[in-house]
């Protein structure tokens, strides 16, 4: 069967969420001076990245493996700022794109680097720029399944390396235009880490409540978009196009099941580019004033991305304010959550 899967909560509350910015800035013109031989062969002009994208600067960690240190640094914020404890923690999850081997799990750092206990299980969800979401929504439901009382769920990306790698490719002699183009993308990625604390919300009448939402899944789409340490190879068409028809039959299909995400007061989305925004709020019908950006400063910072987001949102927010976030992970999946603020 074909459809959207729908996900209602019944006690789940967002009780914190932070960000840990990553030091060193690195400016869109950096990349035009180191690839100002190629741009100049391939007839491209600079600026693109700017112009097209819409992404002036991102962020890294000074050292590759920093971003470790970046997610439990979130963690700890994020724990201090919903004043809960460590040891109240019964469950992890990292959700980073970004890691140094196969084994072990990502989380296992993170969880030594937070300070957690013995009792909080913990393990890696990856699911490309889903992952932050689809973390929040398993950690939900072990809330209201009574499984566990607090969860954790972090993020910590480290996109230097593959940024490093590209340059280093699109600078070598014989590229095309076409090859340039398809790792255009890579070149808008950005590093950070953001972490959110969920939790009991009959014990918590401030939190912010986690009402739900929809999945949707399109993975016949999976070789649109492929990334590795090496590099992230893109059909920019091909993803834009079956992305925004993904997004809009969920988005059908939901409003069809009772949601109604038509005046929400501030839309959430993965953070990607100029072209990409701009579709779905198109597509949508969204009022372009109530979709928050970070991308123009931070670039797409993976499943960071909507935390980042989130958190530098949450200081505005008011309560009772109705919040969505939604994004396109490579595959192709969708997914949509609604916050209560």
């Amino acid at each position: 069967m074909n459809g959207n899967t729908t996900i209602r909560h019944s006690n789940a509350a967002l009780l914190g969420i932070a960000e840990a910015i990553a030091p060193v800035e690195v400016s869109s013109d950096r990349f035009d001076e180191q690839l100002t031989d190629t741009l100049k062969n391939l007839r491209l002009p600079h600026n693109l990245l700017q112009r097209v994208a819409g992404v002036h600067t991102r962020r890294n960690w000074e050292n590759h493996s920093d971003y470790v240190e970046g997610a439990a640094q979130a963690g700890r914020q994020a724990l201090e700022n919903a004043g809960i404890g460590a040891d109240q923690i019964g469950l992890m999850i990292n959700t980073s794109v970004s890691r140094e081997r196969l084994e072990p799990s990502v989380a296992v750092a993170v969880h030594d680097g937070i300070g957690l206990g013995s009792q909080a299980m913990n393990f890696d969800i990856t699911n490309a720029c889903l992952g932050f979401v689809n973390g929040m929504t398993v950690a939900s439901s072990m809330i209201d399944s009574g499984q566990i009382d607090y969860a954790l769920i972090v993020a910590g990306e480290d996109m230097s390396r593959v940024q490093d790698a590209t340059v280093a490719r699109l600078n070598r002699e014989g590229i095309t235009r076409e090859e340039y183009l398809n790792e255009f993308a890579t070149l808008t990625l950005g590093s950070g880490a953001a972490a959110a604390v969920i939790g009991p919300a009959d014990r918590h009448p401030e939190g912010h409540r986690i009402v739900g939402g929809v999945t949707r899944a399109a993975t016949w789409n999976h070789e649109l978009c492929v990334g590795d340490f090496d590099g992230m190879f893109t059909d920019t068409k091909g993803l834009l196009k079956n992305g925004m028809e993904l997004v809009i039959a969920a988005w059908e299909e939901a409003h069809e099941n009772g949601w109604d995400w038509r005046e929400m007061t501030r839309y959430i989305p993965h953070q990607v580019s100029n072209v990409h925004i701009d579709a779905l709020t198109k597509s949508a019908d969204l009022d372009p004033t109530r979709v928050a950006k970070t991308y123009p400063e931070l670039g797409n910072v993976g499943p960071a991305s909507v935390p980042i987001t989130l958190a530098r949102e949450a200081d505005q927010l008011e309560r009772g304010d109705r919040v969505l976030c939604l994004g396109v992970g490579s595959g192709l999946n969708t997914a949509m959550t609604e916050i209560v603020w």
